[in-house]
């Protein structure tokens, strides 16, 4: 349960910084991207960015060789910090960004603990950085059994992420509904419900032996075909308890009961799929707004109240707002040496030294970390778990506008 909330934690920090990332561009071929995967020596990525470093002392334009150099000497700086690339590898973005009105501003983002494993060993210098690696990492991994079904057939699977898994398709051979001669019409009835009955038992035992060691990450399971059958065989119990408990209510017609109706059936069931994710968040933050009313309420929020509440180990669940998009920077002016905490959209220009006034390339970033990393961090600490709620419901959008963002249920009410 803890490796779940750890790799929840890595997916939400990693999801941030790409969203970051995405928009950013440079002037020219100025963005720097750096992958180590966890079985490369880090002496070997930093001899490879020293001779491109040496490479960009051949570029023309005067700027661009100056912004790639104080890239990649960037990015060397920041390898300077790391013995080995980790458990899960390394990767690195730095480079001149465009922050508007002519300027730009020196960034560097570091992936040191992504949610799965860097693959391969990666340079790039471009006008925007490279993400593919990363972004695989974000597919939504939780999955919906597919079963579709009627008399001459059915088939089963699996949705997740992007890709249907077509685990096996069965032909039926019950018998059509019509006269035999030599037979009587009643015992010939008998016998074709017999036939049915054992494809119905053979199609839901076959596809529950294939859910069942899934189950922890199904969440729900969707039935569909093209006429009343599929009603009959959830009614009559034919599936494994267990799975009985994820089939969705709904069921759909779809022309077919082979692969082409499993592909139908995601189709009609899409917004079933979406509407299964957000009533999660909408039981939680009904929850939160139930007991925040209370006398003595087990919840509060606000940043500084939920900081406090974090501190003491009291909270029991996070609850952040996706729109949440703050970033803590400590900035350090290199004319007067003075340093300071501030706030501020990661596209927005550096603000000026408070000491002596100072701006532009004087003022140098130490440190960043956006507002949501930073509680995940200290929520995790206590075995507190951190939930991100859409805007896409009336609950979420209510969190964001009338709590700010940030909320917490609590282990016990706090004075």
């Amino acid at each position: 349960m803890a490796d779940d909330e750890d790799k929840q934690n890595r997916r939400l920090k990693l999801k941030f910084n790409l969203e970051e990332l995405r928009k950013m561009k440079g002037s020219g071929t100025e963005l720097v991207t750096v992958y180590l995967p966890p079985d490369r020596q880090i002496s070997d990525v930093r001899q490879l960015l020293q001779n491109e470093h040496g490479q960009a002392a051949n570029i023309k334009s005067k700027s661009t060789k100056k912004n790639v150099q104080g890239a990649i000497e960037s990015a060397l700086s920041t390898l300077n910090n790391y013995k080995t690339a980790g458990e899960r590898g390394l990767a690195i973005f730095v480079g001149a960004i465009i922050v508007g009105n002519n300027k730009t501003r020196m960034i560097n983002i570091t992936v040191d603990d992504p949610p799965e494993e860097i693959q391969s060993v990666r340079y790039r210098c471009d006008s925007t950085f490279e993400l593919d690696q990363l972004e695989d990492m974000l597919i939504e991994k939780a999955s919906y059994g597919l079963f579709v079904i009627d008399r001459s057939e059915s088939c089963y699977g699996i949705a997740s992420g992007k890709k249907i898994h077509v685990q096996e398709y069965l032909p039926s051979q019950v018998p059509s509904k019509h006269g035999r001669g030599g037979q009587s019409a009643q015992r010939f009835e008998r016998l074709i419900e017999e036939a049915a009955h054992n494809f119905f038992k053979k199609s839901a035992e076959r596809a529950c032996n294939y859910w069942l060691p899934l189950i922890a990450d199904i969440k729900g399971i969707i039935v569909g075909g093209p006429g009343a059958t599929k009603d009959y065989v959830v009614n009559r119990n034919y599936f494994h308890h267990e799975i009985q408990k994820k089939i969705i209510p709904t069921r759909f017609d779809v022309g077919y009961s082979n692969e082409s109706g499993l592909r139908e059936l995601v189709e009609n069931a899409g917004s079933v799929m979406e509407e299964i994710e957000l009533d999660g968040e909408r039981r939680i933050v009904e929850k939160f707004l139930m007991e925040v009313v209370k006398p003595y309420p087990k919840a509060t929020y606000g940043e500084k109240l939920v900081i406090e509440a974090l501190n003491q180990g009291a909270v029991n669940t996070l609850l952040l707002s996706e729109n949440l998009r703050k970033q803590i920077l400590i900035l350090e002016c290199t004319t007067c040496k003075h340093n300071w905490e501030t706030s501020i959209n990661r596209m927005d220009p550096l603000p000026a030294c408070p000491s002596c006034n100072s701006d532009g390339e004087n003022i140098k970033e130490k440190s960043s970390k956006s507002l949501v990393e930073e509680l995940t961090e200290i929520a995790s600490r206590s075995s507190g778990k951190t939930v991100l709620i859409s805007t896409d419901t009336e609950e979420g959008a209510t969190l964001y506008r009338g709590f700010g963002g940030i909320a917490a249920m609590l282990r016990y009410p706090m004075s």
